[in-house]
């Protein structure tokens, strides 16, 4: 696994954790924003007139409602991504990491204008008469790029996994099982039977669903995240502060937390905003293909929603929640994970500042530190060789060995690169560092006047917003095994996703998020550049779509 674990990251590393990535992905967004003239600031008043239902037309071809469309995209961004990606940005790459998904979201609303009118504007037909859309088919109808859809329709059914399902439900079952005490087996058990109950039905269902749990849950996580916002208010100014204070030297090392630099805070600040709001991912167009009008612009305005609801609304309240408490930046108590730990010669600290320098520049890919090869010793449960343990982007405290389930008192373990090197999983490391991901969001919830009242809001909030991004993502990859091969095959396509949600419930985390960060990058690229090349068309139709307000002929 672990070897699986970096093969995936060599990948990612070549696409979506790339500069080259970050660029093309702000890039398009920044000039579309120039080239648009700011439609996402222009056109905001008018896309809440849309998406209330002011220029419906009963008659216009479509599934869905405009709000209806709005909630199912929404239920796909509003995930994960919002409780524990946030977490695993401020994680990686500090405070500054969040003032750069800030960034992705304002230029992603503009993307998701694009992408979404584009996309419209092409969508046909299926045989069971729905209405099947997205890139794939502008690529195919208007840029006569077949190869560049069958790509993208290949990459959407896998980051239907890689998104939309697998890192969903895994955060979903450690939470309740941090919570609840749950077996995460048995949770994805549960939730895989409720989805097939929800996705068989098809877009009418899945809208019919999201459009009461999307608002639903939006509230309950809000009011409490607002309740740890109201205990830590003291905390609230600095918290906003440092998103913005080190944005351009990166994050400097403060309690567990080893420090960032300003590359490490734009890369995962960017990836973590693209993973919440999929703006330029071409997600969000499959969905918006559904939506009953005429009027291909019309369903763009309401897209410019969803980025500015999912990110800088919500994401936004998230940091915060976790800034102003303070639980970012402390050491807890919990069991390390295999992908994340790694034992290093010699003895390292958090008071030295050439340590500190050294620590940095190896997290961040420097391999002058040299991993332990040999054997550690154990003496009354504690280490005591010349080795400092690394676990989770910090320096572990109060480290204790289990062997096979018994802690160890005294003895040797083997040690091999770094890494246990005796049978898998008959060593457990357990002692204190940081965390991240939905377990750091449920710590700083714990923070406030809920007490441990708090985790179950971000259980509960959780177990929402992932089940309904589960929901969303099984149409995107519906629709695109429609656009590959046809209707027969969906019940196959649906019975491997709901059998992948069970499985991917006790995956390692680090695995699925990996996963994730690829599976990103390939439906990403192929989207931004299908539409930078129709930037013309894209400007004309908006022209054109203004022309007919301005005459009343928009009904």
């Amino acid at each position: 696994m672990q070897k699986f674990y970096e093969v995936l990251g060599v990948i990612d590393s070549y696409l979506g954790g790339h500069e080259w990535f970050i660029l093309l992905l702000l890039g398009t967004g920044l000039f579309f924003t120039i080239y648009l003239k700011f439609p996402q600031i222009r056109y905001f008043k008018h896309a809440l007139r849309v998406v209330r239902g002011k220029y419906d037309n009963p008659n216009d071809e479509g599934d869905t409602s405009h709000f209806q469309a709005l909630s199912t995209a929404l239920s796909g961004t509003v995930g994960t991504g919002n409780i524990a990606g946030v977490a695993l940005a401020v994680h990686v790459g500090g405070p500054a990491a969040v003032f750069w998904m800030l960034v992705t979201a304002f230029l992603g609303m503009t993307t998701k204008f694009v992408e979404v009118t584009l996309s419209h504007k092409y969508r046909e037909k299926a045989s069971d008469g729905t209405m099947a859309g997205g890139p794939m088919y502008y690529m195919k109808n208007r840029l006569n790029m077949k190869w560049l859809a069958v790509i993208f329709a290949i990459a959407t059914i896998f980051s239907s996994f890689g998104t939309g399902n697998l890192p969903q439900v895994n955060n979903i079952a450690e939470s309740i099982h941090a919570s609840f005490g749950i077996n995460n087996a048995l949770t994805g058990a549960v939730l895989a039977v409720l989805l097939g109950l929800v996705i068989i039905g098809g877009i009418r269902r899945i809208a019919k669903v999201t459009e009461r749990l999307v608002p639903f849950m939006a509230v309950v996580y809000i009011i409490g995240a607002f309740s740890v916002l109201i205990y830590n208010y003291n905390n609230l100014l600095p918290a906003i502060a440092s998103i913005f204070t080190d944005v351009f030297t990166g994050s400097a090392a403060t309690g567990g937390f080893l420090g960032a630099t300003v590359g490490w805070a734009i890369n995962r600040g960017v990836n973590r905003g693209l993973f919440s709001n999929e703006a330029g991912q071409g997600s969000a167009p499959i969905a918006h293909a559904s939506a009953r009008t005429k009027e291909p612009v019309s369903e763009g305005m309401v897209a410019i929603l969803e980025p500015f609801i999912d990110t800088i609304v919500i994401c936004t309240i998230t940091a915060l929640v976790l800034l102003s408490s303070g639980v970012w930046k402390d050491k807890l108590h919990n069991e390390f994970h295999d992908a994340e730990f790694v034992i290093l010669e010699g003895v390292y600290s958090e008071e030295n500042p050439d340590d500190l320098e050294k620590l940095n520049k190896y997290l961040v890919g420097d391999t002058t530190l040299q991993t332990f090869t040999g054997e550690i010793e154990i003496s009354l449960a504690t280490v005591v060789s010349d080795v400092t343990i690394i676990h989770s982007r910090s320096i572990a405290e109060e480290v204790q060995i289990y062997k096979k389930g018994k802690r160890l008192i005294k003895g040797h373990v083997p040690i091999k690169n770094g890494k246990p090197s005796s049978l898998r999983n008959e060593y457990k490391f357990v002692g204190k560092s940081l965390i991240h991901s939905s377990p750091l969001t449920t710590e700083a919830f714990k923070r406030s006047h809920l007490g441990n009242w708090g985790q179950y809001i971000v259980a509960i909030g959780l177990l929402l917003f992932a089940f309904s991004t589960a929901i969303s993502w099984s149409y995107y990859g519906d629709r695109a095994v429609t656009f590959l091969v046809g209707t027969k095959y969906l019940n196959l396509y649906r019975l491997i996703y709901i059998i992948g949600f069970f499985l991917a419930s006790f995956t390692d985390t680090k695995i699925v998020w990996a996963i994730s960060y690829v599976t990103i990058a390939l439906m990403t690229i192929p989207n931004l550049i299908g539409i930078l090349i129709l930037h013309k068309e894209m400007r004309s139709t908006v022209r054109d779509y203004w022309s007919r307000y301005k005459n009343n002929r928009l009904k």
